[in-house]
C-alpha cells in the first residue's frame, strides 16, 4: 500500500468535503430567501410576490420581487388575514426547513470525526486501513503508520492485513521474528499512544471497538541472530501448545466506533517491539505492527506532522464597524 498516496488522498477528500460544506453554509441563505418571498394575497384569490411593504394610510406600498420595482395599490384590495396566515406558515415551513438541514449537517460532521477523530491538537487519523503510532518529536505531535511485519509479507505486496490472516502455527516449534534488529518507526516518547482501526463487518463476529481489548497487546520483541523475536510456540507430541511471549500491561479503550487507542501502562524502555492481534480462539496473527522507542531517534520520514485542522467549521463573521473617531 503507498500510504503516502493513501495520506494525500485522504487529505484532499477532506478539503473537497470541507470546501462543499462551506459552499452549502452560503446557498443556504439564498435558497431560503428564494423560497420564503413574503405574499399579499388579494381578496381576488390572486397575490402579489413581495420582499416588503408598508400601509400608507389607504394605499399600500410594496416591493415586487417579479418586477423588481416598488408598486402601490389601495389597501383595500388585500386580505389581511390571508396574508398573515400565510406568512406564518411559511416561516415554520423554512424553520423547519433549517432545523432539518443543520441536523443532517451535525449527522454528517459527527460521521466524519467518527472515522477520521482529532488525537492530538491538528492532527487527525487518516486511512481507515492502517495501524498508527502518535508520537511527539521536537514539541510537535506526529502521525506514523505503521505497515504489518511478519512471515511471508512480501507475497502480500505490504498491505495491511487487518484480521486478515489468522493462521495456528504449525510444526513442534516455531517462531514469529522479523528480520532486523529495528523497526522502521520510531517512538520518541516512552508512551506512544497506537490506533488500530476496527472494521464494523466484524461485528458480527464479536469484533468491537469495546471487545477489541481482548484481541490486541504490546509484545516485547527479542534479539537473536540479527532479528526480533515477537512470539515462539511449542507444540508437544500430545498436542498441547506453550507459547512465550513477553506481553505488556496495557490499556485498550474505544475512541470511535471504528478506531481504539492503546497505550502501555507503563513507560516502554528502549528497545524493539510489536502491536499483535488475536483471534476469538486466543490465535496470533503472524503479521504484527512493529515500531521501536528510542528518543534519540531521527525523524521519522512518513510522519504526519500537525497542521491546521481542515474538518474544523469556517465562521464566516461581518466585520466589525469602526468606532468613530473623538
Amino acid at each position: 500500500m503507498d500510504l503516502s498516496r493513501t495520506s494525500r488522498d485522504q487529505r484532499l477528500a477532506g478539503v473537497f468535503t470541507v470546501c462543499a460544506a462551506i459552499l452549502w453554509l452560503f446557498l443556504l441563505p439564498l435558497q431560503s430567501e428564494q423560497s420564503n418571498h413574503k405574499r399579499l394575497i388579494l381578496k381576488d384569490g390572486s397575490y402579489e410576490l413581495i420582499s416588503s411593504y408598508e400601509v400608507r394610510g389607504d394605499r399600500v406600498r410594496y416591493y415586487s420581487t417579479e418586477r423588481n420595482a416598488w408598486e402601490e395599490m389601495p389597501a383595500s384590495l388585500v386580505d389581511w388575514k390571508a396574508t398573515e396566515q400565510w406568512s406564518g406558515q411559511a416561516s415554520r415551513e423554512a424553520s423547519e426547513r433549517t432545523r432539518e438541514a443543520l441536523g443532517r449537517a451535525a449527522d454528517e460532521r459527527k460521521d466524519d470525526e467518527a472515522h477520521t477523530p482529532l488525537v492530538a491538537p491538528g492532527v487527525r487519523l487518516l486511512s481507515g486501513d492502517s495501524v498508527y503510532l502518535l508520537d511527539i518529536f521536537q514539541n510537535a505531535p506526529e502521525l506514523n503508520p505503521l505497515v504489518q511485519n511478519g512471515a511471508d509479507l512480501n507475497k502480500n505486496t505490504g498491505k495491511n492485513i487487518l484480521r486478515g490472516v489468522i493462521n495456528p502455527v504449525a510444526g513442534p516449534r516455531q517462531t514469529i521474528e522479523l528480520k532486523g534488529l529495528h523497526a522502521s518507526v520510531k517512538s520518541h516518547v516512552t508512551t506512544p499512544s497506537l490506533y488500530f482501526p476496527i472494521d464494523p463487518d466484524d461485528s458480527s463476529a464479536g469484533y468491537t471497538s469495546a471487545t477489541a481489548k481482548d484481541h490486541l497487546k504490546i509484545v516485547r520483541c527479542l534479539e537473536k541472530n540479527g532479528s526480533r523475536i515477537v512470539s515462539s510456540i511449542d507444540i508437544a507430541i500430545y498436542g498441547k501448545v506453550k507459547q512465550k511471549t513477553d506481553f505488556l500491561e496495557v490499556k485498550v479503550e474505544p475512541v470511535s466506533d471504528f478506531w481504539v487507542k492503546i497505550v502501555p501502562i507503563a513507560p516502554l524502555s528502549i528497545g524493539e517491539y510489536a502491536l499483535v492481534e488475536f483471534d476469538e480462539k486466543g490465535r496470533m496473527n503472524q503479521f504484527v505492527w512493529d515500531f521501536g522507542v528510542n528518543p534519540a531517534a531521527p525523524i521519522n520520514p512518513a510522519a504526519e506532522r500537525s497542521s491546521p485542522d481542515r474538518n474544523e467549521p469556517v465562521l464566516v463573521q461581518k466585520p466589525k464597524k469602526s468606532s468613530p473617531s473623538k
